[in-house]
């Protein structure tokens, strides 16, 4: 490799966080409470879409993918997506139903880290926020066989205009689509600190009640 094609220097990146503490004692009982007050922090903050998260999904035989998603709804059963079903995420889900979401929230020095099963919504849950969507969206998620190979941008295209065309008004929900919940196993919120000393405390389920453990940075 000769001077011209290195690839740029990384050491200009290094950087130190400088966040607050986060203590056992100032953790909610819950991880979804501890999230809840979090997220709503990220809002406050400004960050562009807060509920994007990197989910990661394997095969059965254990080949691994990830992709960002966005987070539609979260409660004490858990954290709510919505996909097709045929993608690669959704068969990954339907051979191997686990999965890790990660919420890297980089400019306030914090990331929340969730691992566990993944459910199916019931299908009237997954229909009633279908029809919440813009109309473009619901047309869209007829129209991409999401994770298919497309010979053209014109293919995809004339698809989204066919489809259109049957349903000016209101596109059925599709039988292909629909959401999955992770219900968490484990919850990690990670609060960067000085000297890569940072703070990282794990929800552990623990039969029916949390375990909260410290972790080394």
């Amino acid at each position: 490799m000769d001077a011209t094609s290195r690839p740029p220097s990384l050491a200009g990146l290094r950087r130190t966080y400088e966040g607050l503490p986060l203590r056992e004692a100032d953790l909610a009982p819950d991880p979804v409470s501890q999230f809840a007050l979090w997220f709503g922090e990220a809002v406050d903050a400004g960050l562009p879409e807060p509920n994007a998260a990197v989910l990661a999904t394997a095969s059965a035989g254990g080949r691994p993918t990830a992709r960002t998603v966005l987070l539609k709804g979260y409660d004490e059963n858990g954290f709510v997506f919505y996909t097709n079903y045929e993608s690669r995420k959704g068969r990954d889900l339907a051979e191997n139903p686990r999965a890790a979401l990660l919420f890297p929230w980089h400019s306030i020095r914090r990331q929340v880290r969730v691992e566990g099963s993944v459910v199916r919504l019931p299908r009237e849950e997954s229909a009633a926020y279908f029809r919440s969507r813009p109309y473009g969206s619901r047309i869209g998620a007829w129209a991409s066989r999401q994770s298919a190979v497309v010979h053209s941008r014109e293919e995809l295209d004339a698809r989204y205009e066919e489809l259109s065309a049957r349903w000016p008004d209101d596109p059925p929900v599709p039988d292909f689509w629909g959401g999955f919940r992770v219900v968490p196993a484990e919850v990690e919120f990670w609060q960067g600190r000085t000297d890569r000393m940072h703070d990282r405390l794990r929800y552990r389920r623990s039969g029916s009640s949390w375990v909260i453990e410290r972790l080394a940075p």
